[in-house]
């Protein structure tokens, strides 16, 4: 098992673990946002000669610049949950209320820009 690390390690390896050329890789991630940390992951298991069938993520906010970066990229991404699911099930069972709902969906559209 190889495994692909966003932070620096004492040794400044991205990769830690054995790997193989050809070696089949899914990337395990907890959170996606913009998804350039995890495509960075996929650049480094790829130029060890991995062959990274894509990525499996616990939650996405599926924000537009994320879905541009993994089809630009060509990176398969499957994810347990995501926002929109978040935001629904928060109006149903009465933690945000339909007035928030708009907001929730505004701030989706473009998060740094959010006023």
């Amino acid at each position: 098992m190889c495994a692909a690390k966003r932070k620096n390690t004492v040794k400044g390896n991205q990769i830690e673990g054995p790997i193989k050329p050809g070696q089949k890789v899914v990337v395990i991630e907890d959170l996606i946002s913009t998804g350039g940390s995890s495509l960075k992951a996929v650049e480094a298991l790829e130029a060890a000669g991995c062959d990274v069938l894509g990525i499996a993520a616990i939650f996405t906010y599926g924000l537009p610049e994320g879905k541009r970066r993994f089809e630009e990229a060509g990176v398969k991404l499957e994810t347990l949950t995501n926002y929109d699911t978040l935001i629904e099930v928060a109006l149903a069972e009465g933690y945000v209320t339909d007035a928030d709902m708009e907001t929730l969906r505004e701030w989706k559209k473009d998060p740094a820009g959010f006023r």
